[in-house]
């Protein structure tokens, strides 16, 4: 096999696949490898030049004993240095990383006699297993790696399940609604990893093996560091993938939303009992088919007839205003003719193009390519920005499609199966782009889904359209804390859940305050949801528009009784009070990658304890929250790490360092504050 030093990175070559493993920042190194003359040049999610660019890089022989020991063999290794990490590969290309100087993670292989070989005799398997794609120029891609005993790994991104720890998880790397792939992870043992692919594919961290698989590519690409403790090594990776801007303070307090408002009228009588209620509220929301048809993008006349002067009056009370696009066009739509005949729409690769179906024959836009980023801002600034509009809720982000085949779709200049994660990215791309040049480079729009990078684009994310239930609640944090540790620092939830059948039922309205206690203590406070009876009068007799779609119930503060009205008022002056360090923590997520609502490891590394909690977390520093997640619970334990706490409720200060049960009635979630 042959090696070469090529200015500070290893490459080798073997069996017509080529290996680069480079410096890539501090701590880190970048691996990439194809089966084709060269590598695509293409850098996905690690868009920040790295400072360090350089390892050191050492190719000698070593001794290999084989069989009973007795013949020693010498053999070509190489092996490269970044600071705190280490990549060694021994003679049939196998890779294994070292953080100061103790083995953290290696490629799949096999024992034969005492000797570490790439295929077994009998198995054989591959560490890195190429196989062409029928029909297809790219290659599907099995990277298999050795599991490791006790280790935990969190990140991911958004899964809808009730682990935290993704060990023995089998996770598919692809978008859905309420399904965000984000695959940078963060191990227990000192490591983090960033699979650096957005196509479609799956991962399995299993008991006895470690397997990543994209299911058509043209190279493989990863990125690993190593570093003293989780917050470092989110500071190495956000380094390389982009920090997120700092967000606005005219945000950082309540956002108001329902589905839907159907009219102007209804959005300025909620905005100015908000006001007679004394209750500042940074943003209301217009939610979907404010439109006339999909694709249209621009409010329809008869329910919405001056929207500048809406906008104005909003504006005049220090509300900004944002309006809900979706990427779908409709046949229907004055877009739809002209967009396809520029090819500004997703490709089908068999059967009529159609990849949305929900109120209409749909194609979604494909924001890969450059013409389109044009013509949908183009729309989007004369119908909605020059009236004043200050931002975008770009929902189906996915983007949502009628089904999941990602095999028959195609993009500008690939397949789906090969870049369809970084879909959200793009979408939200074709408004961030243009929106921070005229915004000094203020710019914050509200999405369904993200990939590996989203973080510097803009994007507040939240976590799709999920049940009203305790237990759904509980998965949302789980969620919210791996999408923090994958970089996305900007995550929220619909308040309550997104689907409710019955805005009276007690249970429900239990649900609500704990949600709303929770969300106080979280990167952005929004009330949003489909709220049932559906008994509200249509506006007339069309199927959307002002019609009876969606036509849920209210849901502003005192949309749900004196008593959680008073609760909710409560709460909301607590975020107001907390704005100085709201804001602070918005600062440290644009320095260094920090998320505002934070594993109770990622403050506390050094406490094991800590490493297996699940339902509290950290807002920030000083924060210890812990959310109620059972119907009519009103106590439950609460972790303390080492030092002292103070509970927010009654001042009381606890010695850390042990479990204690603290009351926690309806009006009340648990909070202490670190006293440092």
């Amino acid at each position: 096999m042959l090696f070469i030093n090529d200015n500070g990175a290893l490459v080798f070559k073997t069996k017509g696949e080529t290996v680069r493993i480079e410096a890539w920042g501090d701590n880190a190194l970048r691996v990439r490898a194809t089966m084709f003359p060269k590598f695509t040049g293409r850098d996905w999610a690690l868009t920040e030049k790295p400072a360090v660019t350089k390892g050191d890089v050492k190719i000698g022989k070593l001794t290999e004993w084989c069989g009973d020991g007795s013949n020693p063999e010498w053999h070509e290794v190489g092996e490269i240095t970044n600071g705190r990490i280490k990549a060694t590969v021994n003679f049939v290309g196998i890779i294994s990383f070292y953080r100061d100087g103790k083995l953290i993670l290696r490629e799949d292989f096999h024992s034969y006699g005492g000797t570490i070989s790439k295929e077994s005799r009998c198995l054989k398997t591959v560490n890195r297993e190429w196989k062409g794609v029928i029909g297809g120029s790219e290659y599907s891609l099995d990277l298999r790696f050795e599991s490791n005993d006790g280790e935990k790994i969190f990140g991911m991104g958004q899964y809808q399940q009730p682990y935290m720890d993704l060990k023995n998880c089998t996770l598919e790397l692809a978008q859905r609604n309420s399904q965000a792939s984000v695959p940078f992870l963060i191990s227990s043992l000192g490591y983090g990893m960033l699979w650096n692919n957005p196509g479609v594919g799956e991962v399995t961290f299993g008991k006895n093996i470690t397997r990543w698989v994209a299911r058509a590519t043209k190279e493989m690409d990863y990125w690993i560091t190593a570093d003293e403790d989780p917050k470092k090594i989110e500071a190495n990776y956000t380094a390389v993938s982009g920090h997120s801007p700092m967000f606005p303070e005219s945000l950082m307090g309540l956002w108001q939303c329902k589905l839907r408002y159907r009219t102007q009228d209804e959005v300025l009588e909620v905005a100015r009992r908000y006001k007679a209620e004394g209750i500042k509220i940074d943003q209301i929301v217009i939610d979907f088919f404010h439109w006339t048809v999909q694709g249209d993008w621009k409010f329809d006349k008869k329910y919405w007839p001056d929207p500048k002067a809406m906008v104005d009056e909003l504006h005049s009370m220090g509300i900004k205003v944002i309006v809900s696009v979706w990427p779908s066009v409709d046949r229907k739509s004055e877009n739809f003719g002209p967009m396809t005949e520029r090819g500004l729409l997703m490709k089908t690769e068999r059967g009529a193009a159609q990849t949305y179906d929900y109120q209409g024959d749909c194609v979604e836009i494909d924001p890969f390519n450059p013409e389109t980023a044009k013509y949908v801002w183009e729309k989007c600034k004369e119908n909605y920005y020059d009236y004043g509009i200050d931002a975008f809720w770009l929902d189906n982000s996915e983007p949502d499609l009628g089904v999941y085949d990602f095999e028959n779709f195609r993009y500008y200049d690939a397949p789906a199966l090969e870049v369809s994660n970084m879909y959200p990215q793009m979408y939200s791309r074709v408004f961030y782009d243009n929106m921070k040049t005229v915004q000094n480079g203020e710019a914050v729009n509200l999405l369904r889904c993200a990939w590996a990078g989203s973080q510097k684009y803009g994007n507040v994310v939240w976590s799709g359209d999920i049940p009203s239930t305790f237990e759904s609640f509980a998965t949302q944090l789980k969620a919210g804390l791996n999408m923090g540790l994958a970089g996305i620092a900007w995550w929220t939830t619909d308040i309550g859940g997104f689907m409710t059948d019955d805005v009276n039922d007690p249970d429900f309205r239990q649900l609500l305050i704990r949600w709303y206690q929770f969300a106080v203590y979280s990167a952005v406070l929004r009330m949003h949801g489909d709220r049932g009876p559906y008994n509200i009068p249509p506006l007339d007799d069309r199927d959307w528009g002002g019609g009876y779609l969606h036509t849920g119930q209210p849901n502003e503060l005192w949309s749900y009784g004196e008593e959680n009205y008073k609760i909710m008022r409560h709460y909301y002056d607590i975020r107001i009070e907390m704005h100085d360090y709201i804001k602070s923590l918005y600062k440290e997520a644009s320095e260094n990658g920090s998320p505002l609502i934070r594993t109770m490891f990622y403050e506390f590394p050094e406490d094991a304890k800590c490493w297996e909690l699940e339902d509290q977390y950290m807002f920030g520093s000083e924060y210890l929250c812990a959310p109620i997640f059972k119907l009519n619970c009103f106590e439950r334990e609460v972790y303390l790490p080492a030092g002292k706490w103070q509970l927010t409720s009654d001042n009381t200060v606890y010695e850390g360092g042990k479990t204690v049960k603290v009351k926690a009635p309806i009006e009340y979630m648990p909070v202490f504050k670190r006293i440092k």
